[in-house]
């Protein structure tokens, strides 16, 4: 896909109106954004951050692979993939009462959000009734609700929002004209097709995209405008640093400039104020350093627990320890009550 590919899958998702008094967003204008001196872009952020979050809260969101491995689709970065030899067996949906009890130690441990994630390229109508009834037992813990299962047909979202699901995750992962670098066995319109079904069914939108696999500064740029640029622009928005894993496509592809993956976070918020900017995958790699600036940046959500499907995250006490020390407190969303993480 060329450039006037590119301007035109934008064109055909910017919003009516703009959805910021700076949007609707170019790729020119989010790549001198990503230009910016890092301290005038933190500032920037930071302020725009404080300006629609000003209790300063993290989310702490606890993911679960409730349906691990054998995936048709070929995702580079993923070692779920069934065309790659990770060491990650094919297991079957996870049992009610197991979900159940992890969710519940995730509440304990003070995660508000908790996300399903399984395997599937496009789920069938059968797993989507067996999905329904994980989402109804964990709303029932009194926590939100997020799953991720692929592809979705209308039907399905609404079936799950009926359910109780209250976030659905389908990332672009990057810009469009570098998708097909990326995974061929779908096609960047098949993602925003489920975005809207998702969107229709009256389901949260969580979606965001991976740095780090090998993209050019413009393709960065471009995964930012797809996502602001969608109408509206995701109530969640991942940001995660490739997890470089054996076996994978993408295993040896050269690591993150960690100040890049700033700035990718301070342009995520700038442009989709409103949103929770969600430092995801990768952490385990960064530090508290460049994590405690992800959080200057604007980022406010955590993926919360030690792995984040089969791959490795900062474990709970970790998290907790690094949060007490830079002031940072998690919002308990269901009771609408501040909490200290180290309380």
């Amino acid at each position: 896909m060329g450039a006037n590919d590119l301007q035109q899958t934008i064109t055909l998702h910017r919003p009516a109106k703009p959805v910021t008094p700076q949007g609707p967003w170019s790729v020119e204008a989010i790549q001198a954004l990503l230009d910016k001196p890092l301290m005038d872009l933190l500032f920037e952020a930071q302020t725009v951050h404080r300006q629609h979050f000003p209790e300063g809260d993290i989310e702490l969101a606890t993911l679960l692979s409730v349906k691990t491995g054998g995936c048709p689709e070929n995702c580079g970065y993923c070692p779920q993939s069934a065309e790659f030899d990770t060491g990650v067996k094919a297991q079957k949906l996870m049992e009610v009462d197991e979900v159940v009890r992890a969710a519940q130690a995730a509440k304990e441990a003070g995660a508000t959000r908790f996300c399903m994630g399984a395997a599937w390229r496009a789920p069938k109508d059968r797993d989507v009734e067996k999905v329904a009834v994980l989402v109804e037992a964990v709303k029932g813990l009194g926590m939100q609700t997020c799953a991720t299962l692929g592809m979705l047909e209308p039907h399905h979202a609404h079936q799950l929002k009926a359910a109780g699901l209250d976030y659905y995750n389908h990332n672009l992962d990057t810009a469009p004209e570098y998708y097909t670098d990326i995974v061929d066995t779908r096609s960047y319109q098949d993602r925003l097709d489920t975005l809207a079904h998702v969107r229709s069914a009256g389901i949260s939108v969580c979606c965001g995209g991976i740095v780090g696999m090998g993209e050019q500064p413009v393709h960065r740029a471009g995964l930012i405008a797809q996502l602001a640029n969608l109408n509206p622009y995701p109530e969640s928005v991942p940001i995660n640093s490739l997890v470089r894993v054996p076996g994978t496509p993408l295993a040896d592809s050269e690591p993150v400039d960690p100040f890049d993956f700033v700035r990718m976070i301070a342009v995520a918020r700038i442009t989709m104020p409103t949103a929770r900017v969600r430092l995801s995958a990768g952490r385990q790699q960064m530090g508290d350093a460049v994590q405690a600036l992800c959080f200057m940046a604007g980022a406010n959500s955590i993926f919360y627990g030690d792995k984040l499907l089969v791959t490795g995250n900062p474990d709970v006490d970790a998290d907790v320890q690094l949060l007490r020390k830079l002031g940072l407190q998690s919002r308990r969303t269901t009771t609408a009550e501040t909490v200290e993480v180290c309380a």
